[in-house]
């Protein structure tokens, strides 16, 4: 395959998924967006489906109920009812079908404390370090963020192989000699919900000046503008979703604030993925709303 197809192919299939999670809580048209991206359905569903894995129906089924499911337990003053319209379902009765297939309990029995037990094996799967945060010390900024350009690369999986990702995004900034840039990460899937291995994690450059760009290989995103509360953290691998458990399960649930739909995202300002120690100091975003 001659690589101008390759990253053209990518671009497709990365504008079709970065159009699913913007619009996740509508009633997405593929037709409308093959129109769009002047290519037909038929196309559209074969390259998304290479690339990905699944095509674009199970893709959408199975954003929204990740993010029911997130919906569920931060959102105390959203009705099931709420959440199923929320992120894009018209009937209940659809939703609560579709949630127990996937999660193996009804709404009510995740919102009621399922949570915490479905979420413990997936932390524990990814952190072998039993060491406690004391993250109570930890207290939020309430920052509002403007919107946000990006270029990234797109990694399946949250584990140690997204290094190989940042080192390519490091390659590409290098490539075009970008002085001044912010190092960011876009969690579309919330790892603490998603199997890690199915998780699509985001590795992006945002540039203070993309004037001379003389590589324009890569695909960009715009981050969304909104209020989110901001966690400074230092450590090492593992334990970042340490931080995004007690973020959800902890300190949004009394905080008096629901989360949206946007995705969190992370701005490092040392990311361990490329630093020698392998340690990190970052900024976790969780977009907030008060009710």
């Amino acid at each position: 395959m001659k690589k101008i197809t390759y990253e053209k192919r990518a671009k497709i299939a990365n504008n079709v998924m970065n159009y699913i999670y913007k619009y996740i809580d509508t009633n997405i048209n593929i037709d409308e967006l093959s129109l769009e991206l002047n290519i037909s359905k038929f196309h559209l569903h074969r390259i998304f489906k290479e690339e990905f894995g699944k095509n674009i129906y199970e893709s959408i089924k199975s954003i929204r109920l990740e993010k029911a499911a997130n919906l569920l337990i931060t959102n105390r003053f959203s009705t099931i009812s709420d959440i199923a319209t929320m992120i894009g379902y018209s009937s209940q009765t659809s939703f609560l079908r579709s949630f127990k297939q996937r999660f193996n309990m009804t709404p009510k029995e995740w919102k009621n404390g399922g949570y915490k037990e479905y979420s413990n094996k997936i932390v524990e799967k990814f952190s072998q370090d039993k060491e406690d945060i004391d993250f109570f010390n930890i207290e939020p900024i309430i920052v509002k963020m403007p919107e946000l350009k990006g270029y990234y690369i797109r990694h399946k999986g949250y584990d140690k192989t997204i290094k190989q990702t940042w080192a390519k995004l490091q390659t590409w900034i290098y490539t075009n000699d970008i002085k001044e840039y912010k190092q960011m990460a876009l969690y579309h899937n919330n790892p603490i919900i998603t199997p890690l291995e199915e998780c699509q994690y985001i590795a992006i450059a945002v540039l203070k000046d993309e004037e001379n760009l003389k590589n324009l290989s890569l695909p960009n995103l715009i981050i969304p503008k909104g209020i989110y509360a901001k966690f400074n953290l230092s450590g090492k691998y593992g334990d970042v979703i340490k931080l995004i458990q007690w973020v959800y399960h902890s300190w949004l649930i009394r905080s008096g604030y629901e989360t949206t739909t946007n995705p969190s995202y992370t701005i490092y300002n040392k990311n361990h993925f490329l630093s020698d120690d392998g340690e990190f100091i970052l900024d976790f975003y969780l977009p907030i709303r008060y009710v």
